[in-house]
């Protein structure tokens, strides 16, 4: 299981959740304004948006191949996404592995 990590500072607004072949995914600290609970995908200069419930792509521009690892990964990481959905309330997130 994964440790759950303090973040230092209140700035350090979104941490690095995971990272593979790339791509990186990031989540935001939550704040009631910031709803559907989502992820952030960085793949080179293209990024997207993806809904943690339906992993829907909600906004940006990847792939077809990189957004399909995305989701696989995703699918497979669902619940812990959620999970540092709620952890990053308290400024605290889990790493979760990556797509291998």
């Amino acid at each position: 299981m994964p440790y759950v990590v303090q973040l230092k500072k209140r700035n350090q607004r979104m941490p690095e959740v995971s990272r593979f072949f790339g791509i990186i995914i990031r989540m935001f600290f939550v704040r009631a304004d910031h709803n559907p609970p989502h992820f952030h995908a960085y793949y080179g200069d293209d990024s997207a948006v993806f809904a943690i419930d339906t992993l829907e792509m909600l906004k940006g521009k990847l792939s077809p191949r990189v957004k399909g690892m995305i989701v696989e990964w995703a699918e497979m990481h669902k619940k812990e996404l959620k999970e540092n959905w709620e952890l990053l309330k308290k400024d605290e997130y889990k790493k979760i592995k990556p797509l291998s």
